[in-house]
């Protein structure tokens, strides 16, 4: 299910944003918009990517779009309207994401932990490989990919081994299609985010549990910020890759013992 667009700007060039519905994805397909890009936004809920597109000053260049990233009949159906709607696709930014189920990782079950690697790392999978079949294709070839990752990929939390180990195999996803794609132009890279002030990250003004057993409220950045990291890297010519970015909050415990 989707939401037509009307009209496009033809200058514009486009973006898929998956979970673009709330947090990181939000903030991106924003400053994407705010940019003059056009915008496709993918999530699993259409109500809150409609209240996006439905902002007039973004009229004629965002398409709202229901994807199930974990499922890649719906992947492929999704992207397929993005190029019905837009003719091309110029950036993806690969974020749709799910955090750790709660408790200890000894009492998840098996569909748990699968959740959480179908979403990660087989949704970013499936949005990557249309978004290649896609810009090979197209004329002028090319684009780019961002992948989202996360610094819990090199200082994991406890009790994340879904989370951690899905975020480590979007780093291997990012090294292996960077080089594939280069023949066709296609840049890929990487952004890694420490503590962006997200639904998902609400808990850290309570406190989280830390390495040594206590818990300790975090120190936590604007997601805007992520928004305009994302921007700046969609905005470098396909001659230039920034393949690894690090945005975090600046006091929170990553570097060193914190």
């Amino acid at each position: 299910m989707s939401i037509p667009l009307k009209f496009s700007d033809p200058l514009s060039k486009v973006a898929v944003v998956t979970g673009a519905g709330s947090g990181i994805g939000k903030a991106a397909a924003m400053a994407l918009l705010e940019d003059g890009w056009c915008v496709a936004l993918l999530g699993r809920r259409l109500e809150p990517l409609a209240a996006i597109a439905g902002l007039k000053r973004y009229a004629g260049r965002t398409l709202a779009v229901s994807c199930d990233v974990a499922d890649s009949k719906s992947v492929a159906a999704s992207f397929a309207t993005v190029v019905a709607g837009f003719g091309r696709i110029d950036l993806l930014f690969n974020n749709a994401g799910s955090g750790n189920p709660p408790g200890e990782f000894t009492e998840w079950t098996e569909e748990q932990w699968s959740h959480v690697v179908n979403v990660n790392l087989n949704g970013a999978f499936y949005c990557l490989q249309q978004a290649f079949r896609i810009m090979k294709a197209q004329s002028p070839q090319g684009g780019r990919i961002i992948n989202t990752g996360s610094i819990s990929a090199t200082a994991p939390r406890p009790n994340s081994p879904a989370y951690t180990a899905s975020k480590h195999g979007i780093t291997g996803l990012t090294k292996s299609a960077s080089l594939d794609g280069r023949k066709h132009d296609i840049a890929v890279g990487q952004i890694d985010i420490g503590n962006a002030l997200t639904e998902m990250a609400a808990p850290m003004a309570n406190g989280v549990p830390q390495a040594d057993g206590r818990i300790a409220v975090e120190p936590v950045m604007d997601v805007a910020t992520v928004g305009d990291s994302v921007l700046y890297m969609a905005n470098l010519p396909l001659e230039a890759n920034v393949l690894f970015h690090t945005i975090m909050a600046t006091k929170m415990p990553f570097v060193g013992r914190g």
